[in-house]
């Protein structure tokens, strides 16, 4: 077991590390540290979460002496990234007279040119900014001996290649480099050949990312009653803080919206926002006083929030490295954390991906029933009760008459019921699968279904089962009677998988070929011996 105590670190260092808390470095800071500290240049595959500013930091703050001019730059993609990472190099720093500064869009340049002149040790910033300062001649980047390129890949996502490369261009060329990315696409790979040397490759694998700490769900939902289903689940759940994923800054907007109707904690963060508006946010989840940030993977950028009890994925990422990338915000500092994921039937395969590339099944859950909801959440409902009629808050003179009224008509009894419906079922269309697939001819609890295609196709019993359970993610066994004809096929399912099969399904593959789905016509009863037609 390596400790940070094994690093050739200087002493002021390694006093800052120990009153951090830190003994032992994580993967990333165990592979990454001492060729960093050799003075060669290095790149590191890993995602946010693992220790990566650490990773960087600790060999930066301990390279870089007490002499006036800057002699680390580090870039990276948004101005809450250079925030956080500027906080974590003024730890480390603390028992050394090194000043950082944080230099970013949307803040006063006036304010950055008088701290430059003041003299700074380490500059970061994003590179439109650094760039914007390297043109007025108020950062001098001649005397630097590393730069960093933090979070490279989402860089040059956001188009940052041209600023990255003219930025490099005014930097010594004997400089030490390091390059730190979640992913190595094509574009990564050749900015490291024309600005590295020799680079030395650190990878953590995905199963040191999604440490143990990060408990993994899946739910199926229906597209139709998937934000009744989030609030079903996020109700039945103990969220400290949580972070909710949508695909499309559309998403981020609609998904606040219905939150804040239904009387939750939320606030959303997309690219639209002004800088202001997300700092506001930003300031309000940090503070705990919303318990869920609503956000883009881009938007996301940089937040490094350490108590985020829940990742939801309420969208299901494209990809699995968007995937471990977002789970890895929870389980942070020793914590557990809680990933869940809803998911739709389309989105199956997107799901066994996942599984196939972190090297796990994640386990499938139902969405809680509104009985499960009901047990949870009536204690809290007791004490907000009890809390508002003991604080003396209570608006007799606004709501009194409407009580009177009430109280001549029914029970008190049945006034609370209602009141307690009314809270409790708002979200009943999720124990509703929105199909009536009718008389069928399925055995009991079986919904039977007609596929267009049979063994002109190659259609087995095995292949078929094997594809409703992969795509709809049901055990093989669960599915009833399959009858396989020249040209067409019969299939009994369960009944409560029965959606979620029609939706998988319905124009889907098999064997190559295109597929429709539809409930089965009930064979027609023939008439007794004896009778006429």
């Amino acid at each position: 077991m390596t400790y940070f105590t094994d690093f050739e670190l200087s002493d002021p260092v390694k006093r800052a590390i120990r009153d951090m808390g830190f003994e032992e470095p994580s993967p990333i800071q165990e592979k990454a540290i001492p060729p960093i500290l050799q003075g060669g240049d290095v790149i590191g595959q890993a995602q946010t979460g693992t220790g990566k500013t650490a990773a960087f930091g600790i060999p930066v703050v301990n390279k870089v002496t007490n002499e006036q001019h800057v002699q680390a730059l580090i870039l990276t993609p948004t101005r809450e990234l250079a925030i956080q990472v500027s906080g974590e190099l003024q730890k480390l720093s603390v028992h050394k007279r090194i000043r950082t500064l944080p230099i970013y869009g949307g803040q006063s340049i006036g304010h950055q040119i008088r701290a430059l002149k003041q003299g700074v040790h380490v500059v970061i910033g994003t590179p439109g900014r650094v760039l914007d300062h390297i043109r007025r001649q108020t950062l001098k980047l001649d005397r630097v001996h590393t730069v960093v390129l933090d979070e490279a890949d989402e860089m040059l996502d956001m188009g940052f290649v041209e600023d990255i490369e003219t930025i490099l261009s005014h930097v010594n060329h004997s400089r030490q480099t390091l390059l730190f990315s979640a992913t190595m696409p094509y574009a990564i790979r050749k900015l490291s050949k024309k600005y590295m040397n020799q680079p030395t490759m650190v990878t953590i694998n995905k199963g040191e990312v999604t440490a143990p700490l990060v408990e993994q769900r899946y739910y199926k939902v229906l597209e139709r009653n998937k934000i009744d289903s989030l609030c079903r689940i996020i109700d039945s759940d103990d969220v400290e803080l949580g972070i909710l994923f949508c695909r499309t800054k559309k998403g981020v907007a609609e998904l606040t919206e219905a939150l804040q109707a239904r009387g939750y904690l939320a606030d959303g963060l997309h690219g639209d926002l002004s800088q202001p508006q997300r700092d506001v946010v930003m300031k309000k989840f940090r503070e705990a006083s919303i318990d869920f940030l609503i956000a883009t993977d881009v938007a996301a950028r940089g937040i490094d929030v350490q108590n985020v009890s829940h990742v939801i994925n309420y969208d299901i990422p494209q990809d699995p490295e968007s995937y471990v990338h977002r789970i890895g915000r929870t389980g942070r500092a020793g914590r557990t954390g809680l990933a869940l994921t809803l998911v739709t039937p389309r989105e199956m395969k997107h799901l066994r991906s996942i599984e196939q590339e972190i090297k796990m099944s994640i386990p499938s859950y139902s969405v809680p029933t509104l009985e499960e909801v009901v047990l949870k959440q009536q204690s809290s409902w007791k004490k907000l009760v009890s809390d508002t009629i003991d604080s003396g808050v209570a608006r007799s003179d606004l709501f009194g008459p409407l009580v009177q009224e009430l109280l001549t008509d029914y029970t008190a009894e049945e006034v609370v019921q209602a009141l307690l419906t009314l809270q409790f079922s708002s979200d009943s269309t999720v124990d509703d699968p929105g199909y009536q697939f009718g008389e069928t001819g399925g055995a009991e609890g079986m919904i039977r279904f007609f596929i267009n295609v049979g063994r002109n196709v190659n259609l087995t019993p095995k292949i078929l089962s094997e594809e409703i359970s992969r795509l709809v993610g049901i055990k093989a066994s669960s599915i009833g009677r399959m009858d396989i004809f020249d040209n067409f096929t019969f299939v009994d399912v369960p009944e409560e998988s029965a959606p979620f099969v029609y939706e998988a399904l319905r124009y889907s593959r098999i064997n190559g070929a295109r597929v429709n789905l539809e409930p089965a016509k009930p064979r027609p009863k023939r008439p007794k011996r004896g009778t006429t037609s």
